[in-house]
Order: C-alpha cells, then sequence, then structure tokens
C-alpha cells in the first residue's frame, strides 16, 4: 500500500525555505550606504571604507577601523574616536 504524503513534512520545508529567503533578503537590504572616512591622529592619516545600513552607521564602522589603525591601545582609540573625521566620502555603487 503506498505511503500517504505527511502534510506535517512539507509544512517544515516551506517554513524553511522561507525562513532562508527571508533571512537572505534582510541581510542583502542592511547595507545600503557605503563610505570612506579618513582620520588625522598624532601626525598621521587613515582612510577606511564600510559600509552600514545608515551613513551614521558606516561613517562609525569606518571612523573605528581608522583608529584601531592609528591608535596604541584603547584609551589613545577613544581618544581618536572623540575627533572628526578628516574627510567623508559616499562610495557610489
Amino acid at each position: 500500500m503506498p505511503k500517504k504524503p505527511n502534510p506535517m513534512r512539507w509544512i517544515m520545508i516551506v517554513g524553511g525555505v522561507s525562513f532562508f529567503a527571508i533571512l537572505i533578503y534582510l541581510s542583502m537590504r542592511q547595507v545600503q550606504q557605503e563610505y570612506e572616512v579618513c582620520m588625522a591622529f598624532r601626525g598621521a592619516t587613515h582612510c577606511a571604507t564600510a559600509s552600514g545600513s545608515t551613513r551614521d552607521e558606516a561613517v562609525r564602522s569606518a571612523q573605528e577601523i581608522d583608529c584601531q589603525m592609528l591608535a596604541n591601545g584603547r584609551d589613545e582609540t577613544m581618544v581618536c574616536l572623540s575627533n572628526a573625521p578628516s574627510g567623508i566620502r559616499q562610495i557610489q555603487k
């Protein structure tokens, strides 16, 4: 006698595919802004590029990258991050 299709199995498959489709969609939608930010600290300059869902997120991420490259230790990094960037440029995709 042939087996009956299990409806619970199909519900789980459709649910799993839907979950991954939504996850991919939200991941792709999140990165919308890309900026290059230059920071000057203690006579040195570094420029980094970062992406984020908003301008502020992208700029802050790039600032953190720059300050990690320019500063020695956590205290100097905090001082560096308190300074305004020397340059901000939006990267067009």
